[in-house]
């Protein structure tokens, strides 16, 4: 279909030249730059070919106006070479397209060619006003291609650039859930394990207990490592429809109690508090605040070396507040150095806005605190001013 283009192109080119020999340059011109909308086709398929059709017509036009037309001058000013505007306009859309390497030599050719038909076919004063028209031209399309060549490579450029933002933060969103899921659970499994095998001889009814915790506290955490990799798999569009089954509810605050009873299982009792008016929370607060809490708790039971610490959640009008507070051994650091918890608690804090400190109280132990706004109420009363 592109190519019937390419033939009627040279049709109507013909027409021109034989089917109206005493038409002005002008009508000559005129004609050769509409007749160019034939090869829209074979330009977006094939510009190089293209433009080699377009130099040829619009050569061919320029050689057939009479002689007579030539003489004229008044008739050249007007239009005697109007004609190459079409190879300017295919030119600009190679430039804009095409490699650089491409576009540099049709540029020459094309300049070329209408500088060889002004020198044949102009002449007098008529000459050096079509040279420098011609000129004008060639560097306006190819100075309108370039930009629009800049311009697609810059937002191309863009979009590789938020493609892999998007997939670093993704990442990193994907290790911090890993994290907060795996290192509580490991943590108590391990602190079990070794109360189970310290008492199994002498105490076999604590060594079940201890079992069954490490049994519970597994399945768990299965449950949950098959929640994220089910989440990652409903991207795939080859996923099963087992793949595609609804998700488990992520964890929340509302699941604060179960935490510190875990954790409470593993020797460090865990006084939860609560303050404000509870109620339901956008669900990205709500797991990074469970998150920050199961950390907390995570680093009280591995660190610390204390039996008791303390969870207050403060459900305030305009934001949460989470600390987590122990009276334990404490640490010299805000304990970063140690691994990649309290870093995750600022990237899940720091994500929604909020603040978050973290280090040794002076009194002895260790603190975390989040503060995360929440959103304005739907129908909270308005103070009147």
């Amino acid at each position: 279909m592109a190519w019937a283009g390419g033939a009627a192109y040279l049709l109507m080119v013909g027409l021109l030249v034989g089917g109206a020999p005493r038409a002005s340059g002008t009508v000559h011109g005129v004609g050769s730059l509409l007749a160019v909308s034939l090869l829209v086709g074979v330009v977006r398929r094939n510009p190089l070919p293209a433009l080699a059709l377009v130099l040829f017509g619009s050569t061919a036009v320029v050689a057939g106006t009479p002689s007579s037309v030539h003489a004229d001058l008044s008739v050249g000013y007007q239009g005697q070479f109007l004609s190459f505007l079409a190879v300017d306009l295919v030119l600009g859309f190679l430039v804009a397209t095409c490699a650089r390497r491409a576009s540099t030599v049709a540029a020459a050719v094309s300049l070329a060619v209408q500088l060889l038909a002004i020198g044949v076919f102009a002449h007098g004063d008529n000459l050096t006003v079509n040279v420098v028209i011609a000129l004008l031209a060639m560097a306006a399309s190819c100075t309108v291609g370039l930009l629009s060549r800049e311009r697609r490579e810059h937002a191309a450029a863009l979009r590789s650039q938020e493609v892999a933002e998007a997939v670093t933060a993704e990442r990193l969103r994907i290790a911090r859930e890993l994290h907060d899921m795996v290192a509580h659970s490991i943590g108590i499994i391990a602190i079990q394990a070794g109360v189970g095998g310290r008492v199994i001889d002498t105490q076999p009814a604590e060594a079940r207990e201890a079992l069954r915790a490490i049994e519970a506290t597994s399945r768990e955490t299965l449950s949950g490592l098959r929640r994220t990799l089910v989440s990652l798999r409903q991207a795939d569009p080859g996923a099963t429809a087992s793949e595609r089954s609804p998700l488990a509810p992520s964890p929340g605050l509302a699941d604060v109690d179960r935490l510190a009873a875990s954790t409470a299982d593993a020797g460090t009792h865990v006084d939860v508090r609560r303050s404000g008016e509870q109620r339901p929370l956008p669900a990205d607060i709500d797991l990074s605040a469970y998150r920050i809490v199961q950390e907390a708790l995570t680093n009280v039971v591995r660190h610390a070396d204390t039996a008791r610490c303390r969870v207050a959640i403060d459900y305030g009008d305009e934001e949460l507040s989470v600390e987590v507070v122990d009276d334990g051994r404490g640490a010299a650091q805000d304990g970063s150095a140690r691994g990649f918890g309290i870093i995750g608690m600022r990237e899940r804090v720091a994500l929604l806005n909020g603040h978050l400190s973290a280090g040794p109280r002076t009194e002895g132990g260790f603190r975390v605190a989040a503060r995360l706004p929440l959103p304005a109420r739907i129908g909270a009363p308005v103070e009147a001013r």
